[in-house]
């Protein structure tokens, strides 16, 4: 593999991936970065070029048909299938063309939300990237209604923070807007990088290179038609992804239908992903703390350290609330994802109980079966 080392730093390697190869180096497999993944099909990047892929036996097993009435198969236990981005141990075939994955290497990162159509599990959109682009347009999100958008905002960056990477908020379409500089400010309450962009005129796109740098991962993620897939056809300088007409008022319109890592001409990789209609946490306690890292800083400082900040005495984070110093609306979007996670976590705790009782009852089957 030394021989291929420098392409696979390319491609994002990293010490980490190796030191989790050498027992699939030792068993003659070779390692590749996820592409493509597409409803059980896989594209991978691999030292020798671009390979077509399918899933060993094993671990084909664990898809679940997402919708018994549509073809095309989901993820149901995401964290041992590989997602874009994943690094993979695979059987390579180079006359083919063609490779069978055998292992997901561990993430380094990870975006992941709670899988839109089961109850408790989880599904991992992007993988092993350095940097989670938030992306929101301000032709119309912004303009349309700010609260709901900075709260959708707030929902985003706690999976980005959760998901170790490093967060930035994407501003784009600023080119339909005369206050874009504004309305950036008035975000610098979320606590990350705030980039104002434009396709159109080139506009903050040098803010994006240190992101993008050789060897470097980033993820785009928002909803649909927030220019994602115009940013990277501009930062390829072709038009490689399709994009469809903007509304007269600046809303985009969906295009993209799978996630795909994409190399640029600089050295880096970005992943795109399909317009997220639907966002709901997956055991992003530490993210949450992140996204509103103001109010975490302010618990500290709570009489009680199980302060739900809502009506007890000695409250710092209610004191900032009536001092000024925090709004209120803030405030209440962080008790809902809280709530969100407290209910998912319970929902968590039922189902691992019930599924207790079902082994408990199957091993007391076979017991009595051996009497």
């Amino acid at each position: 593999m030394s021989a291929n080392r420098s392409e696979l730093f390319a491609l994002g390697w990293h010490p980490f991936f190796e030191e989790h190869f050498r027992p699939h180096e030792a068993a003659g497999l070779e390692p590749a970065r996820v592409a493509v993944q597409h409803r059980g099909a896989y594209m991978l990047y691999s030292a020798g070029g671009e390979l077509s892929a399918e899933l060993a036996g094993r671990l084909q097993g664990d898809y679940v048909r997402r919708d018994p009435g549509k073809l095309g198969f989901e993820a149901r236990v995401s964290g041992r299938l590989p997602a874009t981005g994943d690094w993979v141990a695979a059987s390579v075939r180079l006359d083919e063309g063609r490779a069978t994955i055998r292992a997901v290497l561990p993430r380094r990162t990870e975006f992941a939300r709670k899988a839109p159509w089961l109850t408790t599990e989880e599904q991992v959109l992007a993988a092993n990237m350095d940097t989670v682009f938030v992306v929101s347009a301000l032709a119309a999100e912004i303009a349309v209604d700010d609260a709901a958008n900075v709260r959708r905002l707030e929902r985003f960056l706690a999976l980005a923070h959760e998901s170790g990477a490093q967060p930035v908020v994407l501003l784009t379409k600023a080119d339909l807007r005369d206050d874009a500089r504004q309305r950036a400010l008035g975000l610098a309450r979320l606590g990350v990088h705030v980039v104002v962009s434009s396709s159109f005129t080139g506009e903050g796109l040098d803010e994006l290179e240190p992101y993008l740098a050789p060897g470097k991962t980033a993820a785009l993620l928002g909803s649909s038609g927030v220019g994602k897939s115009t940013l990277i056809n501009t930062l390829l300088g072709t038009e490689r992804l399709a994009t469809r007409e903007t509304r007269r008022d600046g809303v985009g319109r969906h295009t993209t239908m799978r996630r795909e890592l994409i190399r640029l001409d600089g050295g880096g990789l970005i992943i795109d992903t399909p317009g997220l209609r639907e966002l709901q946490l997956w055991d992003a306690e530490d993210g949450l703390a992140g996204a509103f890292a103001d109010v975490d800083r302010l618990s500290a400082h709570c009489r009680f350290r199980d302060c739900r900040h809502s009506v007890e005495p000695g409250c710092a984070v209610l004191g900032a609330v009536e001092r000024g110093d925090l709004d209120a609306s803030r405030l209440a979007s962080f008790r809902r994802l809280l709530r969100e996670l407290e209910h998912l976590e319970a929902k968590q705790d039922a189902r691992a109980t019930a599924q207790l009782k079902h082994r408990n009852r199957a091993l007391a089957r076979h017991a009595r079966r051996l009497r």
